[in-house]
């Protein structure tokens, strides 16, 4: 499946999807160091973030999870894509900075449409994303 969405971060990366209905807070919300989400009560709660094309629906929180994202990706724990429902400047401050690549506003809705482990391509440079079921 080909979807086609818009550019926020350039670059490509695979990977398998992770995938939360919930919208996270990089900050207090996943420890930069492991790449757990820490955030009690969260659909992702204890799962890890390292190497997963991260699929949820925004972001939420301080602004100061742009530099948790950052954190993520120079400690070797940070996802290798995101794909967001809609995009604000939190994420997508973090997904720039870091060289990860991300696409947002999506044809179709990626919480609903991805699932948990497939594995899913994205290409920030032409804003789409394949998921290989």
């Amino acid at each position: 499946m080909l979807l086609k969405g818009r550019t926020v971060s350039r670059g490509r990366a695979t990977g398998p999807a992770l995938v939360s209905k919930d919208p996270i807070s990089f900050l207090g919300g996943v420890d930069p160091k492991t790449g757990t989400v820490i955030e009690k009560g969260h659909a992702l709660y204890g799962k890890n973030v390292k190497g997963t094309v991260l699929v949820f629906p925004s972001g939420k929180g301080s602004t100061v999870g742009s530099y948790v994202i950052y954190q993520l990706k120079k400690n070797g724990v940070g996802p290798v894509a995101i794909i967001t429902t809609r995009s604000e400047p939190i994420v997508a401050v973090g997904a720039i900075i870091s060289d990860i690549p991300m696409v947002d506003n999506l044809e179709k809705n990626p919480v609903e449409t991805i699932k948990d482990g497939e594995p899913v391509t994205v290409d920030g440079d032409s804003g789409t994303i394949e998921v290989s079921c």
